[in-house]
């Protein structure tokens, strides 16, 4: 491929077979206290006679299993089928995870929308960790971030545990759980490779607007979508999405969705069945560069840069003009015209937010308040 460029790809769950450094000992895991020791106690993880390092490997090992064990029964493997334009019948597999909500009574899976895109309730099969094979009674999504939820009923269901995803930082280790290429219940190790991944080119049918992923060296491939990512305390701190790719397969590049946009997402699906998003109502520059920085005051690019600005919308009513740099939101550093959109868009429709811009070299703070972007989207049509 021309420029070494990477196809990103919607994928599904992921393959053991990461080897694991020897110098476990120094690694900084959490013990599990065994089922058969005394309440209060943990377990020691070093046998008599065994060298520092093999009580590391042993010890880590562990580890791996117990968050295993943990985690499965909490893991889905999701089927589902819809009719192609041509009349043809199109099967998807993906993964997911059982939740819980505190916004709504009831067990859901969270999962990819791209997993389920196009399918009825009747057309999707859920199956178990213990075989059973279950069909969703609602279905909510969100084409935006490519996420949907799907609530089941059945008994004897184990719910995953969130995460804080914005304590996880480069270097941290993940597990991938899912089902790659159809084999169910499998566990792949690696590192938080980076955070806030933007701009990926997620094939010609996605929408997804809100894009800050975490990218993980986890193996995942096709199958793995809508899988969890899960920390050394076996908590959920993001869902799998896509790869880039040259083969299709894994390269050893993953992206997830961070677990905390999950939550807001998955919160007001359930909440109120469908998700609101904030606008400003500007166009913004994609390839604002150190060029067109230094005529507009900068030192560098940096911020979001106004190409337009749209009448009777937020930003026109306070006043925002083209050439506008905005370099902060509510005194958050805005990185770039992506990470605007995601700042804006996942703020409460109606809040009043502080946006400092540089204005030809001139620093200035502008309050605005934030409309529904679906008043502009029924606009627009």
């Amino acid at each position: 491929m021309k420029h070494h460029s990477k196809t990103i790809l919607c994928v599904t769950m992921l393959l053991i077979g990461t080897a694991i450094g020897a110098n476990w000992d120094s690694l900084p895991f959490t013990r599990f206290v065994s089922a058969d020791s005394a309440p209060g106690t943990i377990r020691s993880d070093r046998n008599k006679g065994e060298s520092p390092a093999a009580n590391g490997f042993a010890s880590g090992n562990r580890q791996l299993a117990q968050i295993a064990k943990r985690i499965i029964p909490s893991v889905v493997h999701i089927q589902s089928t819809r009719r192609t334009g041509s009349g043809g019948i199109l099967e998807e597999t993906g993964s997911g995870v059982i939740v819980h909500s505190v916004k709504k009574s009831g067990t859901f899976v969270v999962t990819n929308f791209h997993v389920i895109d196009g399918s009825t309730k009747e057309n999707i099969s859920i199956h178990l960790h213990d075989g059973r094979v279950i069909q969703p009674t609602r279905i909510w999504y969100d084409q935006a971030t490519d996420l949907a939820v799907l609530k089941i009923s059945a008994s004897n269901l184990t719910a995953a545990e969130w995460g804080d995803s914005d304590k996880v930082d480069m270097g941290h280790r993940v597990l991938a759980f899912g089902s790659p290429f159809g084999l169910s219940r499998s566990m792949t190790f690696g590192i938080i490779s980076q955070k806030g991944r933007r701009s990926l080119q997620l094939g010609k049918r996605s929408k997804v607007l809100n894009q800050d992923f975490l990218q993980t060296d986890a193996a995942i491939n096709p199958g793995n979508s809508g899988g969890p990512l899960v920390d050394m305390q076996g908590r959920v701190i993001g869902i799998n999405t896509a790869i880039a790719s040259n083969s299709g397969g894994n390269d050893g590049i993953g992206f997830s969705i961070p677990s905390n946009l999950v939550r807001r997402i998955v919160s007001q699906l359930l909440e109120r069945g469908k998700v609101q998003r904030a606008y400003l109502g500007i166009k913004l520059d994609s390839s604002f560069d150190a060029k067109a920085a230094r005529r507009l005051g900068l030192e560098r690019a940096q911020g979001a840069h106004i190409l337009q600005v749209y009448g009777n919308t937020p930003a026109s009513k306070a006043g925002l003009k083209v050439d506008d740099v905005i370099v902060l939101i509510d005194g958050r550093t805005v990185q770039d015209e992506n990470h605007l959109i995601n700042l804006v868009s996942l703020t409460p429709v109606g809040n009043r937010i502080s946006v400092t811009i540089i204005r030809k070299g001139r620093r200035q703070s502008i309050l605005i308040r934030l409309a529904d972007r679906a008043d502009l989207e029924r606009r627009s049509e």
